[in-house]
């Protein structure tokens, strides 16, 4: 964008001009070439390696919901990061989990935040939780390009809805179809072992804590069996990314809070090695 010289000051005349309240509308009439879907990549012979994120997990609880990821980011067969950031907060009462190419999702996910943010201040009221699911399947559309190139993006999308006053799940498949999951989703390469371990151990009436528990041992079993998912790594201190979403707004747990989740799974692991047989806590 250029700058207006002969208007009111530095501020491009884009900035100017009454539109829609959409940052994406906004982009595509200013300066297509910077959303991610319209970006021209060269000429290659096969998939294109680059850093994935794998698993993230969430589950419903009375009064919220908690989304959470591993840490670890592969190239192929290599372990290219190790504490990588998967999950997000999209505003207040939203958050968002990314799986995919890492680089592009976290990209699609500062583009969500400023979308949401954007629509606020022209609106001066905030999206529905449907309406944020809604965008963000969009965006998922618009990547589709990239995504037959094999940078495909699938995240998972979780909200306190304030209007139904509880907990809700979106799920995505690469064309940005949007599903919206009930008790429990995961996504990812770890995603069909996460979600056995949730469909084993969910309740109706888990608390806050159990249902964070809940995530951890998923992600767990994930790990177990699929290499592409990171367990909690004791050693290094890294552990899971666990935030919870309710009328409160949104809160990431602390490295204490998920270590103290993260050693006592791994702590009942060490005395039931096949997973736990009984009620979750």
């Amino acid at each position: 964008m250029e700058a207006n010289t002969r208007g009111t000051g530095r501020l491009p005349a884009a900035f100017l001009t009454p539109g829609s309240s959409s940052f994406m509308d906004f982009l595509s009439e200013h300066q297509p070439e910077m959303l991610p879907g319209n970006r021209q990549l060269p000429p290659t012979q096969g998939v294109i390696e680059a850093p994935h994120g794998t698993t993230i997990v969430a589950v419903t609880f009375p009064g919220g919901v908690v989304l959470a990821g591993d840490r670890r980011a592969t190239m192929g067969n290599i372990i290219a990061q190790r504490d990588i950031e998967k999950v997000f907060p999209a505003d207040e009462y939203s958050a968002v989990g990314i799986a995919g190419t890492a680089g592009l999702a976290v990209e699609m996910v500062k583009l969500f935040q400023l979308e949401l943010e954007h629509f606020e201040k022209v609106e001066g009221a905030q999206l529905s939780l449907e309406g944020k699911a809604n965008r963000l399947s969009t965006m998922i559309r618009s990547n589709l390009g990239m995504a037959m190139q094999g940078l495909a993006v699938v995240p998972l999308f979780a909200g306190f809805d304030v209007d139904r006053e509880k907990g809700r799940i979106f799920s995505y498949d690469v064309t940005g179809g949007r599903s919206e999951e009930h008790n429990f989703a995961a996504t990812g390469s770890g995603s069909i072992f996460a979600r056995g371990a949730m469909k084993k151990l969910f309740r109706d009436d888990l608390s806050e804590e159990q249902a964070a528990t809940l995530v951890v041992q998923a992600l767990y079993d994930a790990a177990d069996d699929d290499s592409a998912t990171g367990g909690p790594d004791v050693a290094r201190r890294i552990y899971p990314i666990i935030t919870v979403i309710t009328e409160d707004g949104f809160r990431r747990l602390t490295e204490d809070e998920a270590s103290g989740l993260s050693r006592a799974v791994l702590q009942r692991r060490l005395e039931e090695p096949d997973g736990p047989k009984a009620a979750l806590l």
